[in-house]
């Protein structure tokens, strides 16, 4: 028991904790009744902005018909959901692990408890949004869903958060651009207002879960840490797009997965979508060696 009773001593440590608490309490959703499910979908509304898909500027995108391109933005919308979903599970398993290592009166493992059910209600609210728009739930490739089962096994402390920091945050900047979009389907908006706002109280805990762990390791620690964090970052945004999304639009998804990972336009875009929180965690020293090759592969540090 003497773990558990300094960590509840240790009021600094779970201040962000209890404040947030106290958001969740006064504003919380849920998708199943603040969403009209049963409101038809707009005929010829983008699901992401053109300029957001993967292929946009490449001569593949360039051989599509305006319809094919609508296409393409809705099952890329609904693989970056339901993959969105898949890491939300990944991120409840790490909760759920340090939970059982905390004391469970402490606000800390309190609002682990609440950020999991926060996302056990956005996990439904991305099904539901991909089964409404009539697309299959892609999540990530096989082979990076089985490597998904290690995430809780090696990842621990600052790099664990840091890793749930890039998925959240890369898709915020993308969701908030396009909340407000008049172009965007109405479904996709709502989506989008919901988790925007229950995320920034996820944000603000890893953040301090990030910057305290950092604080207290060790120089061979950082090191390992470094590597984990580049090395899930990576995968994170390399799979926010499943290859299978091509053939909704007649393109072999080998060739259209080429074209992507080679397209400037795309590298840019995971570029702007990473602007706030790859300083953050450079700040903090999570971004360095030997992490470095990994960093550059998912597109995040531009030209670094």
């Amino acid at each position: 028991m003497s773990a558990p009773t300094a960590q509840r001593t240790n009021p600094d440590r779970h201040a962000t904790a209890q404040r947030l608490l106290k958001s969740s309490a006064k504003k919380a959703y849920d998708p199943s009744v603040d969403i009209d499910w049963d409101a038809p979908l707009v005929d010829d509304a983008l699901w992401v902005p053109e300029h957001r898909v993967s292929l946009y500027g490449t001569e593949l995108w360039e051989r599509l018909t305006p319809e094919q391109r609508l296409e393409l933005g809705k099952h890329e919308a609904c693989s970056v959901a339901s993959v969105g979903l898949w890491f939300e599970v990944l991120l409840m398993q790490r909760l759920l692990k340090d939970f059982y290592a905390e004391d469970p009166t402490s606000p800390r493992a309190q609002y682990a408890l609440t950020e999991v059910a926060d996302e056990c209600r956005h996990s439904q609210m991305f099904a539901r949004m991909v089964a409404t728009a009539g697309v299959d739930p892609y999540g990530p490739r096989e082979s990076v869903r089985q490597l998904g089962k290690l995430f809780s096994v090696v990842s621990r402390g600052p790099a664990a958060y840091g890793a749930i920091l890039v998925a959240e945050e890369v898709l915020d900047r993308l969701q908030r651009e396009q909340a407000n979009d008049e172009r965007i389907q109405p479904l996709m908006r709502q989506v989008n207002r919901i988790h925007i706002m229950e995320e920034a109280r996820h944000v603000s805990f890893a953040r301090d879960e990030v910057t305290r762990g950092m604080a207290e390791i060790s120089r061979t620690e950082k090191a390992y840490q470094r590597f984990i964090i580049a090395f899930i970052s990576m995968f994170v945004v390399r799979s926010l797009i499943n290859p299978k999304v091509y053939a909704a639009v007649g393109i072999d998804p080998a060739e259209g997965r080429r074209a992507a990972l080679a397209n400037p336009h795309h590298h840019e875009m995971v570029r702007w979508a990473g602007e706030k929180i790859v300083p953050f965690l450079d700040e903090v020293g999570l971004v360095g060696h030997p992490g470095m090759t990994w960093w550059r592969q998912s597109f995040l540090l531009g030209e670094r």
